[in-house]
């Protein structure tokens, strides 16, 4: 660092700043395959509720007050927890769960569905777990924007059924940046947000997100993370499950599907994701989903999955 009179120079404070400064992990994604909520319940639930596992369709429950059984998953992977505090329950991926709650006087929950662009195949969906079950003074700054849910929620008023849903979609963002930073607490093991939740990862994964068309080479991604190429592999590896070739591959791919659902031909597409040409969109996307582009849209166009 250049001192003079034993101040950082304006030079070095600025380069020290920089280094400190927080970087935003989750927009990349989130403006790329946006989420969906609709609120669907409000207030009490008595008795056995079961909410079946829809494919392209999650859920956000909260547990405002009362105590209950939660049954998830299904044969001998069924899984029954106790909740006794005020708890967030968010299912990301289409997951069979109950609840059994007293038949009089039940718990109190607002809950909404969650619609992730893309369905199962979202990346964000993909390296959740099941079940991120939260208790609500886990989560710091989460009581605003709750307490403003809960009051939209609980009387009809103009546009609260279309606040709420933006409210909950707040709230899964909010539950979003908890996970990245307490991956382990929330049993997240590999996956894009492993990734992101690594300082030297989440630099590599950042830029790939916000620029899928470029020629992402081990070289580069490793110079990107200030890492050796072999120390960064192996790290890469090990947080995301999977190669920095393959994952820069599937994003493209992942990002082509939402171009598609959006009115792009496929070859606009394969120009804005940097193939050389659409067949070689095609044949990269045919051994990925088992089908060509245009066939992959026939099956997919209206749907969340």
């Amino acid at each position: 660092m250049s001192l003079k009179d034993g101040i950082p120079s304006k030079e070095s404070a600025t380069t020290a700043e920089t280094a400190r400064a927080p970087i935003d992990r989750l927009t990349p994604v989130l403006e790329r395959f946006r989420v969906q909520a609709s609120l669907f319940h409000s207030g009490p639930l008595c008795g056995h509720q079961v909410f079946d596992a829809t494919p392209g369709r999650g859920f956000l429950h909260v547990l405002r007050r009362g105590e209950m059984d939660m049954l998830h998953g299904q044969g001998p992977r069924k899984s029954r927890t106790h909740l006794s505090e005020p708890t967030l329950l968010l299912f990301a991926r289409a997951v069979h769960h109950e609840f059994i709650n007293p038949p009089v006087d039940g718990s109190d929950f607002t809950c909404a569905t969650l619609d992730f662009d893309g369905g199962a195949r979202n990346p964000i969906v993909q390296s959740l777990p099941d079940l991120v079950a939260l208790p609500l003074e886990r989560i710091a700054g989460l009581g605003a924007a709750l307490d403003l849910l809960f009051a939209e929620s609980d009387q009809v008023r103009c546009g609260s059924r279309l606040l709420v849903n933006r409210l909950f979609e707040v709230v899964l963002i909010q539950v979003l940046r908890w996970i990245l930073d307490h991956p382990e607490e929330a049993r997240v093991s590999q996956g894009m947000m492993m990734g992101l939740s690594d300082p030297r990862l989440a630099k590599v994964l950042i830029a790939l997100h916000e620029a899928p068309d470029a020629d992402w080479s081990l070289e580069r991604m490793a110079a990107t993370a200030g890492m050796s190429r072999s120390a960064f592999a192996a790290a890469f590896k090990a947080a995301t499950g999977t190669t920095p070739a393959a994952y820069s591959l599937d994003w493209k791919l992942n990002v082509a599907t939402s171009l598609l659902r959006a009115g792009r031909s496929v070859k606009q597409v394969a120009l804005d994701l940097g193939f050389v040409d659409a067949p070689s969109l095609s044949r990269a996307f045919r051994r990925r989903t088992g089908s060509s582009p245009r066939e992959w849209l026939t099956l997919h166009q209206g749907t969340t999955g």
